[in-house]
C-alpha cells in the first residue's frame, strides 16, 4: 500500500495525462504507472483513466466516419463538440475527486470500461 500523497499524485496524474499530448504520450503514463504500481486503487485509477482515453478515440473514430457521408456531418460535429468538451470538463473532474478522496477510484460516467 503506497502512502496518501503517492496515491493522490500517481492517480492525479493518471487522469490528467490527458492534458500532456493528444497522442502515445497520453495513454503511455497509465499505462506504465499501471506496470510500476501496486496499489489497486492507483491501478484501478489508471485502468480507468485508459479507459477514458480509448473511449475517445473510439467515439473521434465514429465522427469521422460519420463524417464522411453527407447525412452525418451535423452528428459528426456534435460528437466532436461534445468530445472536446468531456476531454476538458471529466478529467478535471476526476482529479479533483482523485485528491478529495485518495482511498476511492475515480469512475467515469458513461463509458465503456474495456480494461
Amino acid at each position: 500500500m503506497q502512502s496518501t500523497g503517492q496515491q493522490k499524485l500517481l492517480s492525479a496524474l493518471c487522469h490528467g495525462s490527458i492534458f500532456f499530448s493528444a497522442t502515445l504520450v497520453s495513454i503511455g503514463i497509465p499505462i506504465v504507472i499501471l506496470l510500476i504500481t501496486d496499489d489497486w486503487v492507483i491501478k484501478d485509477n489508471a485502468r480507468e483513466a485508459l479507459n477514458f482515453h480509448i473511449n475517445l478515440y473510439v467515439y473521434a473514430l465514429l465522427g469521422g466516419l460519420l463524417f464522411i457521408t453527407v447525412v452525418g456531418i451535423p452528428i459528426a460535429f456534435i460528437i466532436w463538440g461534445g468530445l472536446a468538451i468531456c476531454s476538458w470538463l471529466l478529467p478535471i473532474l476526476a482529479i479533483v475527486k482523485v485528491l478529495d478522496r485518495p482511498s476511492q477510484p475515480y469512475r467515469y460516467p458513461f463509458i465503456l470500461r474495456l480494461l
